[in-house]
């Protein structure tokens, strides 16, 4: 199970400065086993309590931060993307290089957010819950990135623990794409399950 970020478990700025390169070939490595592509244009990027330090960690080099008001409000900002050991978390990313095909496909594309699904084999699927912090959604069209919250069960959770396979996927009238999770993702994943 994930547990939140605390002030005492980040690095301070001229640690962090030394171990810098060294923890993000680390993260790298750690976001390769949580990361699934639902077709070209659409990446699922799961979050957990690791993730989440390097984002926190990266802001305060980068703002500077190191008062402690300063770090409290950027934990605040990326504690909620860390999974409580019943869900998985992701940042959801809809990817087009080319800005043109971005923009009428984020058209096409509204509402993909709520079409997200995880689905325990043996069980329902579970659609996400999207964007708890703000609507993402402007003008008719979606954004390029969503941060959506998987809830589950406890019988999924006993089933993940118990080796399950995972599928994950988009029903999207305009976007159609489910994937079974490669196993190193499986079973990152269960590691965030209470």
């Amino acid at each position: 199970m994930n547990m939140m970020l605390t002030r005492d478990k980040l690095y301070s700025l001229q640690q962090y400065a030394r171990i810098r390169p060294e923890f993000r070939t680390t993260i790298i490595e750690h976001k390769e086993s949580r990361r699934v592509l639902l077709g070209e244009h659409a990446t699922l990027h799961y979050e957990d309590s690791l993730t989440m330090q390097y984002q926190v960690q990266e802001m305060l080099r980068l703002e500077r931060i190191f008062d402690v008001d300063g770090v409290e409000q950027e934990l605040k900002v990326y504690n909620p993307l860390i999974p409580d050991g019943t869900n998985w978390k992701a940042t959801f990313m809809i990817e087009y290089e080319d800005v043109d095909e971005r923009r009428q496909a984020l058209l096409q594309l509204a509402g993909i957010e709520k079409t997200a699904w995880m689905q325990v084999a043996g069980c329902d699927r579970v659609y996400a819950i999207a964007n708890e912090d703000m609507d993402r959604e402007t003008d008719g069209k979606t954004s390029a990135v969503h941060f959506l919250r998987f809830e589950l069960a406890p019988e999924m959770i006993n089933l993940v623990k118990k080796g399950a396979a995972l599928r994950a996927g988009i029903d999207h009238p305009e976007y159609q794409k489910e994937v079974v999770l490669p196993q190193q993702v499986r079973d990152s994943l269960a590691g965030d399950l209470d």
